[in-house]
């Protein structure tokens, strides 16, 4: 059986490659690996832990570990062989561009520098987890799609979206168990990544809540990554819903109906909290004031749940998520003030791989690691944090622009997801190493790069206009 799982999946991830090496290099669509990319990257640790449970190989997990990394060089590669005029390519900065790029840079000196105690191998692996996504988002700024390649993009988010909460209907009603527990996760852990199995469950503690409940993982990496990934399926669901035909609007309500039963299934408060706050952004966005006060009416409607319905398990979780008396809670703001204490201490930075929950990162050395901003700010100072906060928010800016001012409705729907989930992921980023859920963090980086690329464009046939 484990044969036959190995053999699927070496067919399946060969097949996707051959394709996305085809296109970019032979026929010069170097930003064909967002396909690639989409359709790998949720089933990523779930595919390690396969392929280590059937052969008990580390050296083919490796391959299967390179291989997002691969695609994305590969890409770059294709791009540069592509443009026959390399120095004469037309590139206008705009601020996203110029904070990423800083950003990327002072990872750079980071990296070079004798600063902190971690190897130099560390380091560079650390800093590649930061340039990749930075590329990504460089693929996406010079990338032009038509509305059949736009519309693939998200037919993918939608199947992944849907293809999630149906996993999860069969781990909680016919497996009764998750679906981890039956793919190796925990062995691929222990002997690849040395994390020794935890909880009640024999996986991580992530996998339960503190009333030894099931936290769904679906195929993610684990409940909190499928958490902010579904984000991305409700928001993509969504402005497909406001911007199609009455006749199609039933798929992406089902596309939205999915997303949300995967978040509950997470039982991810940090999540919920993002979607809260993504659904009020979106009432901004668009002016629906009545959005803002029914979910007013229903977070009251909750709070009277909890205070005279619920049981007192319920109650008291949630009593001690607000007042931060919850172990889990606990442990984010202990992990915070050790940031901010180091951060106090070395404003400059201790140094690249010295916080988070990297593999680069050891235990040893490690210090924080539950919010990404504190996380770049402890490595990289103050002034790295600065410029991450800053590229994030000028992202969200411009993607804003784009959606408000572009005639391109396939353009607008992509600003518009790129907007929404970067705010909506907020809170994940002060709970989590966000930035490690590559399939939603990586996509929107590329939806973004694409934003302002579109914003790029609007803003130079705005100014031959008035000139």
């Amino acid at each position: 059986m484990a044969l036959i799982i190995f053999i699927f999946i070496s067919f399946a991830v060969a097949a996707g490659l051959f394709w996305a090496v085809q296109e970019m290099v032979f026929n010069g669509r170097w930003k064909y690996f967002i396909f690639f990319l989409i359709g790998f990257l949720p089933f990523y640790i779930t595919t390690l832990s396969l392929v280590y449970l059937a052969t008990g190989s580390s050296a083919l997990v490796g391959v299967f570990q390179v291989l997002k990394e691969l695609i994305v060089l590969l890409a770059l590669f294709s791009f540069l062989l592509y443009q026959r005029k390399l120095f004469e390519y037309p590139f206008r900065f705009q601020w996203t561009d110029t904070f990423f790029l800083a950003f990327l840079s002072l990872a750079a000196i980071y990296l070079i520098l004798p600063l902190g105690q971690a190897s130099f191998m560390n380091k560079a692996l650390y800093y590649k987890g930061i340039l990749i996504p930075g590329i990504v988002y460089f693929l996406g700024r010079n990338s032009t799609f038509n509305k059949d390649e736009i519309r693939g993009v998200f037919q993918m988010i939608f199947i992944i979206a849907i293809g999630a909460f149906l996993v999860n209907l069969f781990e909680n009603y016919v497996l009764q168990a998750h679906l981890q527990q039956f793919t190796g996760y925990a062995l691929y852990n222990h002997v690849i990544n040395d994390i020794d199995p935890t909880g009640n469950f024999g996986l991580t503690w992530t996998f339960e809540t503190q009333a030894v409940t099931k936290r769904l993982a679906s195929f993610f990496s684990d409940p909190l990554e499928m958490a902010s990934s579904v984000l991305m399926g409700f928001a993509a669901g969504l402005i497909w819903f406001l911007t199609s035909k009455r006749e199609y609007n039933w798929l992406y309500i089902l596309v939205m109906a999915c997303s949300l039963g995967s978040l509950v299934f997470s039982a991810s408060r940090a999540a919920f909290g993002a979607f809260f706050l993504m659904i009020f952004f979106l009432a901004l966005v668009f002016g629906l004031y009545k959005l803002i006060a029914a979910g007013f009416l229903s977070l009251i409607a909750f709070a009277v749940y909890v205070i005279f319905f619920a049981s007192d398990d319920f109650y008291f979780f949630v009593l001690d998520t607000i007042t931060f008396e919850n172990t889990s809670s606990v442990g984010h703001v202990v992990e915070w003030l050790l940031a901010l204490d180091s951060m106090v201490g070395n404003p400059m930075g201790i140094g690249l791989a010295m916080s988070g929950n990297a593999g680069s990162v050891t235990d040893e050395l490690r210090v924080g690691g539950e919010n990404q901003f504190l996380i770049y700010g402890v490595q990289l100072g103050w002034l790295g944090m600065i410029l991450y906060i800053l590229t994030l928010a000028s992202a969200v800016i411009l993607s804003l622009r784009v959606f408000y001012r572009t005639d391109n409705i396939m353009e607008a729907r992509i600003a518009f997801v790129a907007a929404a989930v970067k705010v909506g992921l907020l809170l994940p980023l002060f709970t989590a190493n966000a930035e490690m859920y590559t399939y939603v963090a990586w996509t929107t980086w590329w939806m973004a790069g694409y934003s302002v690329h579109a914003y790029s464009r609007l803003k130079t046939q705005e100014n031959l206009k008035l000139a």
